[in-house]
């Protein structure tokens, strides 16, 4: 039997007939109906936007910072619940941080302050495992961190390691997990805050001259092709991939300038601050605009359950200087459009002062702050309850954070990945792109 809807065309289905007497009860016509359709059909579709990130530098803050002595004061909250810290004013109106962040408050309108991260981890190495790989901890696999999924979807710019730690792997979790060992972070192995800074393995041992290092590449080679041809090692890959971005790193003079912070005019290593989160994060800047695609660093330890108002108060102010000081460097080089800036933290702290004047672990609520790279500035995202001890708006899951950072690079979030016994596994699980973070 025809189908009686198919005269009216491809389009148009019994329910589209509906909706065309409907129109018709406003004054329209079946062929203005008809025309319409056309219309539409021919209007172009926008393309969609590529990649606005090109690299992410991830600011990690082991221990727990407390928000409520940073991003998140609550003035009006029981002197018990609020602390002692003082408040300062931002760019944002209506909205203060912590008193010890007096130069982030001014470059405000240039981030994003997420107010409603959340997970249900109070134990150090599971809160870590939730902010580097934006899974919960499993027994049954080990997940790769962000830097590492990076490293395996986009690869290598301009001789130099995707992924890099600054100054070192600071913990298990920030690894390859199920991913071939090739895509792990190259560490500095030394902290570009110290005298005599130098990155271990960028320079030829004495009495090997580049074309006696170029011989002994070439003999490795042969072997390495020798071994492979005979067995399937993910051993062999990562090493030989090992091998080639060691030789781009040692043949490349642009490659071993971008790890070389001395070539930084003095006043701008000031602006950072001469100490670990100054030079740590003008070091970040310096890779990724050599071409890294993924930086992490640490900085200071925020576990306090002791003193928290002194611990802060000698914590932050270095923090807070580093931070404000790479926003605007990036944003005057034409740079924080395309560089994602993610700051973060296991978890936060306890609504209420302790008996020892600190504050203990805390999961169900607490900030990051997130900057460049596809973000809108200027916006406090979601919102903590008065006391600060759960969400009240908009509340921000660990999986959600991932596939939003993952889609600001460019990378598709539900894609999957092969863990090695060939399964397919998704580089995020049940998380969705929060669309309002995005500029």
């Amino acid at each position: 039997m025809m189908n009686p809807w198919k005269c009216l065309g491809p389009t148009v289905g019994r329910r589209s007939f509906m909706q065309v007497g409907a129109v018709g009860a406003l004054g329209l016509t079946l062929g203005d109906y008809f025309k319409l359709q056309a219309a539409e059909a021919a209007a172009p579709v926008p393309a969609k936007k590529g990649p606005k990130a090109e690299s992410i530098i991830h600011i990690f803050l082991p221990g727990g910072m407390a928000h409520q002595e940073s991003w998140d004061p609550k003035p009006f909250a029981p002197v018990e619940y609020r602390g002692d810290m003082g408040l300062v004013s931002t760019k944002i109106e209506g909205v203060q941080f912590s008193e010890c962040m007096k130069q982030m408050a001014t470059v405000a309108d240039k981030v994003t302050v997420v107010r409603s991260m959340t997970h249900g981890e109070a134990a150090h190495e599971r809160g870590t495992h939730n902010m580097f790989t934006g899974y919960r901890p499993s027994p049954a696999l080990t997940f790769p961190s962000m830097g590492s999924v990076v490293s395996h979807q986009l690869g290598v710019r301009k001789d130099l390691p995707p992924y890099v730690a600054v100054p070192s792997i600071s913990t298990n979790f920030a690894g390859n997990g199920y991913l071939s060992s090739a895509y792990g972070p190259f560490a500095l192995g030394s902290d570009p805050a110290n005298d005599g800074f130098r990155v271990q393995d960028l320079q030829l041992p004495g009495g090997v001259t580049p074309e006696r290092f170029t011989q002994r590449r070439q003999l490795m080679d042969t072997v390495n092709d020798h071994f492979r041809g005979k067995e399937k090692s993910d051993n062999l890959d990562a090493m030989d991939t090992f091998y080639k971005r060691a030789y781009g790193l040692i043949s490349s003079e642009k490659a071993r300038d971008a790890f070389d912070i001395n070539k930084e005019p003095a006043a701008l290593r000031d602006q950072y601050g001469r100490n670990a989160a100054g030079q740590r994060m003008l070091l970040a800047r310096r890779l990724v605009e050599g071409g890294v695609r993924f930086v992490t660093l640490h900085y200071g330890g925020w576990d306090f359950h002791n003193g928290i108002s002194g611990g802060m108060r000698a914590t932050l102010p270095a923090l807070d200087q580093a931070l404000a000081a790479l926003i605007r460097d990036l944003e005057t080089r034409g740079m924080l459009d395309k560089t994602l800036v993610m700051v973060s933290s296991e978890f936060g702290r306890t609504p209420k002062i302790n008996a020892t004047a600190g504050r203990d672990h805390w999961p169900k609520v607490f900030s990051v702050m997130l900057a460049g790279g596809g973000i809108k500035k200027g916006l406090v995202y979601g919102k903590s309850d008065s006391t600060a001890s759960e969400p009240d708006e908009d509340a921000l899951g660990v999986e959600d954070l991932a596939h939003t950072v993952y889609t600001c690079l460019g990378i598709d979030p539900e894609k999957k990945l092969m863990s090695p016994g060939d399964r397919p596994i998704d580089i995020v699980r049940e998380g969705h792109t929060r669309t309002d973070l995005l500029a």
